[in-house]
């Protein structure tokens, strides 16, 4: 994300991004709760667990609760997306998981297009903040 503000556009008195990331790294606590929440779903009606079904799933949500405490780093967004990506990868596992990440891919889909829409407002200059910094 690009913290840098075009010429003759007032800066943002707090920073807009910080909240974003807020926004993210909760999506990935939820998700991976999600994903560990799908364990008895799968060992019920998904055939019983294997052992390197539950090493990905419990190793996916490791990640992504790790990933939650790095989303200030610029490789963050690519990140969360390869975590989506490995989710729904996760459908070989039961169909169950492929729907938690289609449903999670539709929210990281939003949280792209929120990403976008901050930025065109900080560079056109519309965000509050910047509203009241310029009177």
């Amino acid at each position: 994300m690009s913290d840098e503000v075009p010429a003759g556009v007032p800066e943002p008195t707090t920073d807009p991004w910080k909240g974003f990331r807020g926004v993210m790294a909760g999506t990935l606590v939820l998700e991976a709760i999600t994903v560990l929440l799908a364990l008895p779903v799968v060992g019920a009606v998904g055939g019983g667990l294997k052992w390197w079904s539950v090493l990905y799933l419990v190793g996916l949500a490791v990640l992504m609760f790790l990933g939650a405490g790095v989303q200030r780093r610029p490789w963050a967004m690519p990140f969360n997306l390869t975590l989506q990506a490995a989710l729904l990868a996760g459908g070989f596992i039961h169909i169950s998981i492929a729907v938690i990440g289609v449903v999670f891919a539709a929210v990281w889909l939003f949280i792209l297009f929120l990403r976008a829409d901050v930025r065109k407002r900080i560079e056109a200059g519309l965000l509050p903040s910047q509203r009241m910094s310029g009177a």
